[in-house]
């Protein structure tokens, strides 16, 4: 059973990165917010991405077809060990760069996306022999692949936001209540759809915090984190503008008061 096993690990290999190397070619201005241009200078940055991507494409191409060369093993080994460090590097050197794997993301490099690539360094090398011979072991890539779409920030949007939005529906707090402001729940489902909550939710690690109202706008408060440094991210909501694109934020460090990111100016709080 072992053998099957990693005789079925090519077989996700390869679709994993065929979808990678799709969306680099689909979508090649994404190196400009990667490290990329840090790593390699920004004139080579979208050549240099797209060749990742044609890497991918013939590496996934040859795991996929038969008949099964160490070469292919050899080349995904490689990729994932590039791809965990360039991730690290990222991490390290260029805080606010994206990932650019396998999708568009304004989040920066997090945890997530390193334990990815680490995981399928680990799938590659064991991987082993010719998936369609695999039989029954293929049900294993199942579980496998959802848990690449749980540690893929790109894939939020699909099953992440959508869950977060039925969750608010069954618990909506403020429910029926009259008042001349906004429920919270509102203005949390606001925040959810909007470019600007986008752009930090890797750097979230909690619930609203705390919110007020100030004029004509609402500001809400959550704890975050910011290259491993303790912050605090307020989102300044209008209460006369409904449009997701009209929410502003600001990632603020606790301990010095400076301000680390902002999508525009907020009004003075």
């Amino acid at each position: 059973m072992g053998t099957d096993l990693a005789a079925a690990q090519p077989l996700l290999i390869g679709l994993l990165l065929l979808w990678s190397s799709y969306h680099k070619f689909k979508s090649p201005t994404e190196a400009d917010r990667t490290a990329l241009p840090k790593l390699v200078g920004t004139t080579n940055a979208k050549p240099a991405y797209l060749a990742v991507g044609a890497i991918e494409a013939l590496t996934a191409l040859a795991l996929l077809a038969p008949p099964s060369w160490v070469i292919e093993k050899v080349a995904a080994v490689a990729l994932f060990a590039g791809f965990t460090a360039f991730l690290v590097y990222s991490k390290i050197v260029v805080p606010e760069a994206s990932c650019g794997c396998a999708g568009k993301s304004a989040k920066p490099v997090g945890y997530r996306a390193i334990v990815r690539a680490m995981l399928l360094l680990a799938t590659a090398l064991v991987a082993d022999g010719n998936w369609w011979s695999a039989g029954p072991a293929l049900a294993i890539l199942v579980p496998e692949a959802i848990i690449f779409v749980m540690l893929s920030a790109e894939l939020d949007r699909y099953w992440l936001l959508p869950l977060r939005r039925f969750r608010l529906r069954l618990s909506h707090p403020l429910a029926g209540t009259a008042t001349s402001t906004a429920p919270l729940a509102a203005t949390q489902r606001r925040l959810i759809l909007s470019p600007a909550y986008r752009s930090v939710d890797g750097l979230l690690r909690s619930d609203i915090r705390d919110y007020w109202d100030d004029e004509d706008w609402r500001y809400v408060s959550y704890t975050a984190r910011y290259d491993g440094r303790p912050a605090t991210a307020v989102f300044a909501v209008p209460h006369h503008d409904s449009t997701p694109e009209s929410i502003r934020v600001a990632v603020v460090e606790e301990t010095s008061g400076l301000t680390l990111y902002r999508t525009t100016a907020l009004a003075a709080v």
